[in-house]
C-alpha cells in the first residue's frame, strides 16, 4: 500500500472518529473550523479557470447552514461515487452526522479544497438568474380552454453523438433528420407547425400559450389536470437541436421594453398586450423543449436535472459543464432577486440550461409554484462562485 494511501485511510479515520463525536453541538467550533489549512493562491491569469484558495476566502461560510444542502449533496453523490476523486469522500459522507452543522461543515473542510471560478478574460463575477417548477391546468383531450398542446419527442428527430467520431466532444449532441439521402438540420420552432412533423405527439393539453412557453424555458413543470386533482409532472424528454433565444432580449433589441422591463412578468405583460404579434415574438427562439410524464412521488422534491438526480430548493443550480464538474458543491455569493439583500450558500450543480453558457454562470433553482415562479423570473443578478473538489489522497489530512 503506498504511503499516500495510508495517509488518506489515516485522515478518514481521525475524521470519522471526530464526526461520530459530533452527536450534539459543541460549546465550541472545532478548531478544524477555525484555522483551515493553507492553500497555495496564485496569481489569476487571463484564461484560467479556477483558482484554489482557503475556506476563509468564501464570503459568509461560517453563516450558511450547510445541512440544507447536505440531502442535495448525498444526491449528488450517488452519480459521483462512481468516480475515483469522489469515491473517498462520498463514502465518508454515509457516516456524517447529517443533524448537526459542526460535522457537517468540518467534512467540508476537510474533504475539499475550494477554487474560485473565473471567466476567460480574468473577471470573477457572472449572471445569475433563477429558474422554477411552474404549474399549468391542462387535460389529456383537447376542448375548451385546454387548446395548446404540449409534445413528446417526435419519432424523425435523430440524435447523433458528437463523441462517437471525435471524442473530444463527449457530451456534444447534434439533432437532425433524414432528407433524401443527407441528414439535415431539424426543424426551429417557426417550421415544426407547417411541417406538421409533431402531428399525433401531443401529450397533453393546457390553457396557455405563454404558460406553456415559459414550460419550455424552465425545461419542467406540474400540471393540474382537469380530471379532479391529479397533478402530473412534465419532464425535459429532448431539445430540437437549435440554440436557446431570449424573447426578452429580442424584444428590449426592438425597443419594446427596457431591461429592467424584461423579466419574466414583464414578458408575459407585453404579450398579452400584443395579440397580433404573440407568434412573431414566439418565433424568436428558434429552441423547442419536448416532454416525457413523470408521476409525482415526493411533491416537496423538484424535477430530475442533468445529473438524473431530482433537484433541491434553493440548494440545486444549474452550470455550464465545460467549466463546472456536474453535481459538484459549488459556492453562490449573490443577491436576493431585484434586491440587495445577501444570498450567499452552498449550492450543488446539478442541471444545466440552453441559456447557461460561461464559468461565472448560474441558474438558481427556486422550487415549485407561484412564490418560486416570481423570484425565478425576477433574478438577473451577480455572483461569484467558487466550486468545492476533492483533495487529493496526500493533501487529504485532518487541518490544524
Amino acid at each position: 500500500m503506498s504511503l499516500k494511501r495510508l495517509s488518506l485511510l489515516a485522515s478518514v479515520s481521525i475524521l470519522a472518529t471526530i464526526l461520530a463525536g459530533c452527536v450534539t453541538a459543541p460549546s465550541q467550533p472545532p478548531v478544524a473550523t477555525q484555522a483551515p489549512a493553507p492553500v497555495i493562491a496564485p496569481t489569476t491569469q487571463k484564461g484560467e479557470t479556477l483558482r484554489p484558495v482557503n475556506f476563509s476566502a468564501l464570503p459568509g461560510w461560517d453563516k450558511d447552514d450547510q445541512r440544507e444542502s447536505w440531502p442535495a449533496f448525498l444526491a449528488s453523490c450517488e452519480v459521483l461515487i462512481k468516480k475515483a476523486d469522489w469515491k473517498e469522500p462520498c463514502s465518508i459522507a454515509r457516516d456524517v452526522n447529517a443533524t448537526d452543522l459542526q460535522a457537517v461543515r468540518l467534512f467540508f473542510v476537510s474533504f475539499f479544497v475550494p477554487n474560485q471560478v473565473f471567466n476567460a478574460d480574468g473577471s470573477d463575477t457572472g449572471l445569475v438568474t433563477g429558474y422554477y417548477e411552474p404549474l399549468l391546468r391542462g387535460a389529456r383531450k383537447r376542448g375548451g380552454v385546454y387548446q395548446t398542446p404540449i409534445y413528446r419527442t417526435p419519432d424523425d428527430m435523430l440524435t447523433i453523438d458528437l463523441a462517437s467520431v471525435y471524442p473530444e466532444l463527449k457530451g456534444m449532441r447534434l439533432r437532425g433528420r433524414i432528407q433524401g439521402n443527407k441528414v439535415v438540420a431539424y426543424y426551429p420552432r417557426a417550421d415544426l407547425a407547417k411541417a406538421g412533423a409533431l402531428s399525433g405527439k401531443e401529450l397533453l393539453w393546457v390553457d396557455d400559450p405563454i404558460e406553456a412557453f415559459f414550460l419550455q424555458v424552465q425545461g419542467s413543470g406540474r400540471v393540474a389536470l382537469a380530471d379532479g386533482g391529479s397533478v402530473v409532472r412534465l419532464a425535459y424528454a429532448d431539445q430540437n437541436g437549435y440554440p436557446y433565444k431570449s424573447i426578452g432580449r429580442y424584444l428590449v433589441d426592438r425597443g419594446e421594453l427596457t431591461l429592467d422591463q424584461a423579466s419574466a412578468q414583464g414578458i408575459k405583460a407585453w404579450y398579452a398586450a400584443h395579440p397580433e404579434r404573440q407568434q412573431e415574438l414566439l418565433n424568436a427562439n428558434p429552441s423547442f423543449v419536448f416532454f416525457k410524464e413523470e408521476s409525482i412521488s415526493d411533491p416537496r422534491k423538484g424535477p430530475k436535472g442533468a445529473l438524473g438526480v431530482p433537484l433541491t430548493p434553493q440548494r440545486s443550480i444549474a452550470v455550464d459543464t465545460l467549466f463546472i464538474p456536474l453535481g459538484a458543491p459549488v459556492y453562490l455569493s449573490t443577491t436576493q432577486p431585484n434586491n440587495p439583500a445577501v444570498l450567499q450558500r452552498l449550492m450543488m450543480a446539478q442541471d444545466t440550461g440552453g441559456a447557461i453558457k460561461n464559468a461565472v454562470r448560474a441558474d438558481y433553482f427556486w422550487g415549485f409554484g407561484a412564490e418560486a415562479g416570481e423570484k425565478a423570473g425576477k433574478m438577473k443578478q451577480r455572483g461569484t462562485m467558487w466550486v468545492l473538489l476533492p483533495k487529493l489522497p496526500a493533501n487529504t489530512a485532518m487541518v490544524k
